[in-house]
C-alpha cells in the first residue's frame, strides 16, 4: 500500500510540473497573440492567390535574405509575368517610372515592410499611368508570437546548455550535495577548447578531428575539476558548498589567466556546427544532443546500480553504507559526471558563439540549480528525476522567453525568477 501511495504521489508531482509548463505556454500564447504578416514561402503563395492570371506584376522587396527568399518564391509562383526590384524606395520609384512609360502595371507585389513605403501611397497622382495598379501584400494572420516555430526552436536552443548542465547537477543534488562551479567550468572548457584549436590544430584551418580532440580536452579538464571537488568532499569531509565555491573561483581565474582576459576567435567556420547546425529534421544539433543525454541519464537513473546507489546515498547515507553501497565512490562519480557535463556545455557554448571567452557561463549555476529544483529534485537529496529536471529547465526558459516577448524589464525578470525558485523550494518542503 505504501509503495502505491509513493508511486501515485511521484507521478502526480511529475504531472503537476508538466501541467504548469503547459499553462505557462497557454498564458504566454494569449499574452503575445497579435496580427502577423508572414514573409516566407507560404506568404508568397498567399500573395499569388490575390493576383489574377496573366497580370503584369512588379515585385518590390528590400535587400535582405528574408525578402530575397520571399521574392524568389513569389516569382516561381507567378512565372515570367513578374519583374523583381530589390533595393530602396528610390529603386522602386525608378521601376514605377519605367513601367508607366512601358504601358503600365496590373499589380505591385510587396511584403509588409515595402507596402508601407510612401512611393506607393498615391500612385494615381504620382504616376497617372498606374492609377489602376493594385498594391498587394500578404494578408495578416492572427497568431501568438510565442508559438512561432522560430521562437520555439530558439527556446529549445537557448536552454540546451543549461539543461545539459542540469543533468549533472541533478546527480549531485540527489546525493545531497551541490556544485556551484559549473558556470566557471563552462568558461574554462570554452577557453581550453578554442585554445587547443588555435595553438595545436591550425586555428581557422582546423579539421574535424582536431576540433573533436580539442573538445575532448576541454571536457576532460572539467572532469578533472569535478574529480578534485569530489575528492575534497569525500576524503576530507569538506562541505560541498565551500569546495565547489572555491572551485568556481579557481575555474574562473584559470579561464581568465589562460585567455589573457581576451576572447579566442581563431576557429574555423565549421566549428559552429554543433551549436548552430540542424542536421536532423530541422532540430538544432545542440537540442538533439540534449535529448540524447537525457534519455541516457534517465536509463542510468532507473535501470542501473549506479542510479539506485545515488538515490540510496541521498536518502540516507548511513543506511546506504550499512547496505554495502560504496558511498564515497558514488559521490565522487556524481561530481566527476557533473564536471564532464559542464565541460560539454562549454564546448556547445563555444560552438554556438564561435569563440571561447572567460566571461561565458556567468550566473549559469543559479539557473541550473533553479531548473533542477523547479523540476522536483529535493535539495535534501534522495529524490528527483531526469524528465522532471528537463521540464524544470523548460519552465525556466519559457518564463524568461515569455517575459522578453512581453517586454518585462530585466530587473523584474530576476524578481520573478527568484520567486519561482522560492516557490519550488516551498513546495518541496510541504511535500516532505
Amino acid at each position: 500500500m505504501s509503495r502505491l501511495l509513493v508511486f501515485i504521489r511521484h507521478h502526480l508531482a511529475g504531472s503537476g510540473m508538466l501541467v504548469a509548463l503547459l499553462l505557462l505556454c497557454v498564458f504566454f500564447s494569449i499574452a503575445t497573440w497579435t496580427w502577423q504578416y508572414p514573409q516566407n514561402a507560404a506568404a508568397a503563395k498567399d500573395v499569388a492567390t490575390q493576383i489574377a492570371p496573366h497580370a503584369k506584376v512588379l515585385i518590390v522587396v528590400r535587400p535582405t535574405a528574408a525578402d530575397s527568399a520571399f521574392a524568389k518564391a513569389l516569382s516561381t509562383e507567378l512565372g515570367s509575368r513578374a519583374e523583381i526590384v530589390q533595393g530602396e524606395p528610390k529603386d522602386a520609384r525608378a521601376a514605377l517610372l519605367r513601367a508607366a512609360k512601358a504601358g503600365g502595371l496590373n499589380v505591385i507585389a510587396c511584403n509588409r515592410a515595402t507596402a508601407s513605403w510612401l512611393v506607393f501611397s498615391d500612385l494615381a497622382s504620382d504616376f497617372p499611368a498606374l492609377k489602376d495598379t493594385r498594391v498587394v501584400q500578404p494578408r495578416a494572420q492572427a497568431w501568438p508570437v510565442f508559438l512561432k516555430t522560430d521562437n520555439l526552436l530558439n527556446i529549445a536552443n537557448q536552454i540546451a546548455v543549461i539543461a545539459i548542465l542540469a543533468i549533472g547537477m541533478t546527480l549531485v543534488i540527489i546525493t545531497g550535495g551541490i556544485d556551484l562551479s559549473v558556470g566557471s567550468l563552462i568558461a574554462l572548457s570554452a577557453v581550453i577548447t578554442t585554445m587547443i584549436v588555435r595553438d595545436f590544430c591550425e586555428g581557422s584551418n582546423a579539421g574535424a578531428a582536431g576540433m573533436f580532440a580539442a573538445g575532448l580536452g576541454g571536457i576532460a579538464l572539467c572532469g578533472a575539476c569535478g574529480l578534485v571537488s569530489g575528492a575534497f568532499i569525500t576524503r576530507l569531509r569538506m562541505p560541498p558548498f565551500i569546495v565547489t565555491l572555491a572551485m568556481m573561483l579557481v575555474g574562473s581565474g584559470l579561464a581568465y589567466r589562460l585567455a589573457e582576459n581576451q576572447s579566442i576567435y581563431q576557429v574555423p567556420d565549421s566549428f559552429v556546427r554543433l551549436g548552430r547546425g540542424s542536421d536532423l529534421l530541422g532540430l538544432p544539433n545542440a537540442v538533439v544532443l540534449m535529448l540524447l543525454l537525457y534519455a541516457a541519464a534517465h536509463i542510468v537513473m532507473t535501470q542501473t546500480r549506479l542510479g539506485r546507489n545515488l538515490y540510496a546515498v541521498g536518502g540516507n547515507v548511513e543506511a546506504a553504507h550499512l547496505s554495502g553501497v560504496p558511498v564515497q565512490r558514488v559521490i565522487l562519480i556524481a561530481y566527476i559526471l557533473c564536471g564532464l557535463l559542464a565541460g560539454l556545455g562549454g564546448v556547445v557554448t563555444a560552438s554556438l558563439l564561435k569563440s571561447g571567452s572567460p566571461t561565458y557561463g556567468q550566473m549559469y549555476e543559479l539557473y541550473v540549480i533553479a531548473a533542477v529544483v523547479v523540476g522536483g529534485t529535493s535539495l535534501s537529496g534522495g529524490r528527483g528525476t531526469m524528465p522532471g529536471t528537463l521540464i524544470g529547465a523548460f519552465i525556466i526558459a519559457v518564463i524568461q522567453n515569455g517575459m522578453n516577448l512581453t517586454n518585462v524589464e530585466s530587473n523584474t525578470q530576476k524578481i520573478v525568477l527568484g520567486l519561482v525558485i522560492l516557490g519550488a523550494v516551498l513546495v518541496d518542503r510541504v511535500r516532505k
